[in-house]
Order: structure tokens, then sequence, then C-alpha cells
């Protein structure tokens, strides 16, 4: 798929509710941070040494060995592209919202199923990343590290024997990897035992986020949890760790979601009602008005209370009916007003032919 089809393609491979434990797990990420020897780290690069960096990466990416390992990857200069197509990267998790900033500095790589992405000159000289569906930590691992083989065999990467890999966040160090997973926890929320689950969470090291990571708040019920440390442990202890807890955290929300079946089944059917109800026949939707709905549709549609809508169609439409993809579908810039009435159509014409499949 070539970025043009990416670009206007709202469903990537991490949405598509396959994997373990995939009503619950969302995703998973594995995400390394690399730096090049003899070169400032990204916020002290110049011009100059930031092209230096990317030529470095693109020439790597197009080895032979490389391709025949993992796959075409395909490296596109922000600069290169419109602001909202740079938006939708980020809203479809395959860049962060730091890589728009001085962006003319910057470059993503993307393999055709968008599986793997490499951003450029974010806060390290390269993160690289995987992003798979449900419960697949030990995979998106497996893949990150062939790739990064790869490429360090093409690469210089900053390493100290004693410290490990150098990174421009001193937490980084070390490993320089980031496992997360985004979980959607509506049962937790509504038996009101989300704080003391997410304060338990963090006492073991490890760190919960919004949906777009780092400074961003969990909309939608969504959460992203990953770990805090990357020195003194390897990639296999940070993964164990992770996968320990977003276990328990599984049998938590699974829990919560039987608990409220038993004991509130009226009250929840009502919720889960009326969130279809309103996804259906809206004439106006504001994204943070769509997000709590899809929550609640997911959770219907998980607990077999909505029928014939799949939970990959709640995921496609979350990006879907992102400000930025509504802008690019119609090829304009649209009022607020306008996206929320946009939003509203689309939803409703999404629901309307699954229903009908």
């Amino acid at each position: 798929m070539a970025l043009k089809e990416i670009l206007n393609e709202a469903r990537s491979r991490w949405m598509d509710g396959q994997g373990t434990d995939s009503d619950i797990v969302i995703s998973s990420r594995i995400r390394v941070a690399r730096n090049l020897t003899n070169l400032p780290f990204p916020h002290l690069l110049n011009q100059e040494q930031a092209e230096r960096v990317i030529y470095a990466v693109k020439a790597a990416v197009e080895k032979r060995s490389l391709k025949e390992k993992i796959g075409v990857l395909e490296l596109t200069r922000l600069n290169e592209l419109t602001p909202v197509e740079r938006q939708i990267l980020v809203e479809k998790h395959l860049i962060s919202p730091d890589l728009l900033e001085d962006y003319q500095k910057k470059a993503v790589v993307l393999r055709d199923d968008e599986v793997i992405s490499i951003m450029i000159n974010e806060e390290d000289h390269l993160r690289i990343q995987c992003l798979l569906p449900g419960l697949q930590l030990k995979e998106a691992w497996e893949l990150i590290d062939r790739l990064d083989d790869e490429l360090e065999a093409a690469l210089d990467y900053a390493f100290d024997e004693r410290l490990g890999y150098l990174t421009a966040c001193p937490t980084n160090v070390g490993t320089g990897l980031r496992a997360s997973v985004m979980l959607h926890l509506p049962g937790l929320v509504l038996v009101k035992q989300i704080k003391n689950v997410l304060s338990a969470v963090a006492k073991l090291g490890l760190t919960v986020r919004g949906l777009y990571g780092e400074g961003t708040e969990a909309s939608g019920n969504l959460f992203q949890v990953s770990n805090q440390v990357t020195l003194g442990l390897t990639e296999e202890d940070i993964i164990t760790n992770l996968l320990s807890v977003t276990r328990q955290l599984i049998a938590q929300e699974r829990s919560a979601r039987a608990a409220l079946l038993k004991e509130s089944r009226e009250q929840l059917e009502d919720r889960v009602g009326r969130a279809y109800g309103l996804l259906k026949h809206s004439r106006l939707m504001s994204s943070e008005e769509a997000m709590r709905l899809f929550s609640d549709l997911r959770l219907g549609i998980d607990m077999g209370l909505i029928k014939k809508i799949p939970s990959s169609l709640v995921n496609e439409l979350i990006v879907l009916t992102r400000p930025a993809f509504l802008m690019k579908t119609l090829g304009k810039d649209l009022t607020p007003f306008e996206r929320d009435v946009y939003r509203s159509q689309l939803i409703r014409k999404k629901l309307s032919a699954a229903q009908q499949m």
C-alpha cells in the first residue's frame, strides 16, 4: 500500500479486532529509541545534520537484506505532506504528535501494512515502532528485534557498554524500549474501580496515558499502559512485566463486566441501546461525544448485546471521524460545526452498511 493509500484509508491492521483478548486489548506496541554516533540529539540538530540522519536511514531501509527479511519500507519527509496528511498519521497512531514540531527536519518510514513505522528525528534520531492488534507484545518485539538488527548492521548506533543504548531522555537509556498496550476498560470505569486499579498499576513501575500517548487524557475509556524504566532491565523483563500486569487488568475488566451484567443488566442494556440509537440517528456529533458513545457501543458488541456490528468497525470509526481524516475525505477545510454534521453522516452510513451485511 503506497503512502497515498495509507492516508486515504482509515483502517489499519491494528484495528482489525484480531489477536488474543482483543475484546479488551485494542493493540500492542513495541517501540525502541536509537541514536547515531557523532551527531547531536534531534533537538540540537541543524538542517544539514538532520538531513544526514534522514539520508542514513533511507540508505539502511533500502538494503536488499532488510527488504527480504522485513519487507519494503518507504521513507517520506514530513515537509512533503500537507498539515492534514501529517495529522492523519498521528490519528492512525503511526507517528507521535511530537514529530509534527519542527517537521522540516523530520521524516517517517512506513511498511505498507502499517505494522512498522520509524519516526526520524523525533526525540531521538530513530523511534522504531511495531503496532499489532490484540495482546501481541512478544510478536511485536520479535519483529522489532529483527528490524533493529538489520538497521544496526547499516547504522552506527550510539551505545555504551555499561549504560546500553544512549537516548535523549535518561528514562530511555539502556534498552531504549517502550512496550505498551491500549486497553478498553469501560467496565472498571462504570463500577468506579478505575482510579484504584490505575493507582496500583503506577506502583508497579508502569505508567498510564491517554489515546495518543504522553500528555493526552483517556478518551472513550481507552488507556495506554506502558513501562517507565528501561535501564537495568532486559527487553524480556520489560515485556514479561507488562504482560503480567495486562493480564491482571484483563481479568479485573472481565470481572467488572460480569458484575454489570448480573447486577445492573437493565441499566447496562439501556446505556448501550441509547449509545447505539444516538450514533444511528443523530445529525450532529462532536469528537468527544462520539468517543464516549463508541465506548458504550463497543462494550455492547463485546458483551453480545449488539449484534451484526463488528468491533473492528468501531476501531475504524475512531480514526475515520477524527478532524483531519474528515477534512481529508471531503478534500477541504471544515468548521467545527461542519465536522460535527459530516461526522454524524459518516457514522450513520457505516452503521447502516454493517447492519445490511
